[in-house]
């Protein structure tokens, strides 16, 4: 005879408080979501569709809003240090709980390596440093975000508030100076590469829109979870939104062509508008961007590894710090440990990037599909974040089928998700079954 798993009820869990502020939350959301993207992938998006790239980026924009209000509707609805995998936990049981929590906890440090690569990129670029220079930029990135989380959130909630300050008002100056060259021919032939490039396009440009799900670890470390986080998450997607369309679309239209092959659009623009001088400027951004998103990757990703700890889908060693206010030293070590791992596996097998985002992008897309079945199930009928949980369900399947090949990846992990489960599950069962109370209500029974 066998039996199905039946989900854990929708409980919600007792009302906490953290440290964050409304103010930092924002920046935190802001900098998982606008992170390395704005570095360079309007470059690739450009070399892979032309101008035609600009409705790929606008459709991931609109994409972003009721994904964000799905993931924010459930943040505030259910705290957890376990984000997006404790709403599978809830909605669809243990199994459901692993596979995203694996595919989310392990996409950070294989995204770590082009991530930062975006910021050696044009530190490369300034220096002529080359290779070495990216790969050194990538390590020492890796260890400073790292070093800062182990000192808390608080700590880096403060630097994040200050970088997406500095951030924001970088990207804003170069769209200014770079707007008075723009030239509206730039935009034709609009789709030389045909209409299904934007496809392909947008697959990559997943890339940048994700981090909507990485903070939903951190919503029982907001100090008024359900008034801040949907507060902190619309500021972030005005402010992610406005920014990205504004540098791709001014990219096209300043750089033409030429914004398919720079390495290093940002200080492209920058030096269009202010001269050479400016790529010091930018080189500075990149580093700052790069930063902050993998700052908000670390402390969300460390903590959703600890509480995959605490809930038995990963060792049990990574779950001291799994509660709001801790410090998950240990699930951070390792996820530091991962991505320099990571990092030498790029560089000795020589990936290239736009195949390595897509191995990441693969499963975000996948944490996406699964989060908003959840937000289904979990959220009440008639709600936005219902209604948004709809909308993001139907675009993330379209997402994972755009993703092709590099789909595999994920299920390679959702399949070794689930053999740790079976084997550990099965393994505590024994143990349960062969404890003294359940050997003395065997003999108890006639």
């Amino acid at each position: 005879m066998t039996t199905t798993e039946q989900p854990v009820p929708p409980v919600v869990p007792p009302p906490v408080r953290g440290g964050l502020t409304l103010l930092q939350g924002s920046a935190l959301t802001t900098g998982a979501v606008l992170g390395t993207g704005v570095l360079s992938l309007p470059a690739i998006a450009a070399d892979l569709a032309g101008p035609a790239s600009l409705l790929a980026w606008l459709a991931l924009v609109l994409l972003s809003v009721p994904l964000a209000t799905t993931f924010a509707a459930l943040g505030s609805r259910y705290p957890d240090t376990g984000g997006v995998s404790t709403y599978a936990r809830l909605a669809f049981g243990r199994r459901a709980a692993a596979v995203v929590g694996w595919c989310f906890y392990l996409a950070v440090p294989m995204g770590a390596a082009p991530a930062a690569s975006f910021a050696g990129g044009y530190l490369a670029d300034l220096t002529d440093g080359g290779r070495v220079t990216e790969v050194l930029t990538i390590v020492a990135l890796t260890v400073l975000v790292g070093g800062m989380n182990a000192f808390g959130i608080r700590l880096s909630g403060r630097v994040q508030l200050a970088l997406a300050a500095v951030l924001v008002l970088l990207l804003a100056g170069a769209l200014v100076v770079a707007l008075p060259h723009a030239d509206t021919t730039h935009l034709t032939p609009f789709a030389p590469h045909g209409w299904a490039a934007v496809g392909s396009a947008a697959a990559v440009l997943v890339w940048a829109f994700a981090g909507w799900e990485a903070t939903s670890s951190l919503s029982c470390d907001f100090r008024e979870p359900r008034r801040d986080i949907p507060r902190a998450t619309g500021i972030a997607i005005a402010v992610v939104g406005v920014l990205y369309v504004g540098v791709a679309g001014v990219s096209v239209l300043v750089l033409g062509p030429a914004a398919a092959t720079s390495d290093a659009p940002l200080s492209d623009l920058l030096a269009t508008g202010l001269g050479e001088p400016a790529r010091v400027v930018t080189t500075v951004t990149a580093l700052l961007l790069t930063a902050g998103a993998m700052n908000a990757y670390f402390a969300g990703g460390s903590r959703l590894g600890a509480a995959l700890g605490r809930d038995g889908a990963m060792p049990a060693w990574l779950a001291r710090g799994s509660q709001a206010g801790e410090i998950p030293l240990r699930s951070l070590g390792l996820l530091v440990t991962l991505c320099l791992l990571s990092t030498a596996v790029t560089v000795v097998a020589g990936l290239e990037l736009t195949a390595s985002l897509l191995l990441v992008t693969g499963s975000f897309t996948l944490v996406y599909l699964i989060g908003s079945a959840a937000a289904i199930r979990l959220l009440p009928r008639g709600t936005w974040g219902h209604r948004a949980a709809v909308v993001s369900f139907v675009s993330a399947l379209a997402l994972l089928w755009m993703t092709g090949r590099h789909v595999l990846w994920t299920a390679g992990i959702a399949v070794a998700a689930l053999v740790y489960d079976a084997v550990t599950h099965r393994r505590t069962t024994r143990r349960a079954a062969g404890s003294p109370s359940a050997m003395a209500r065997s003999e108890a029974r006639p």
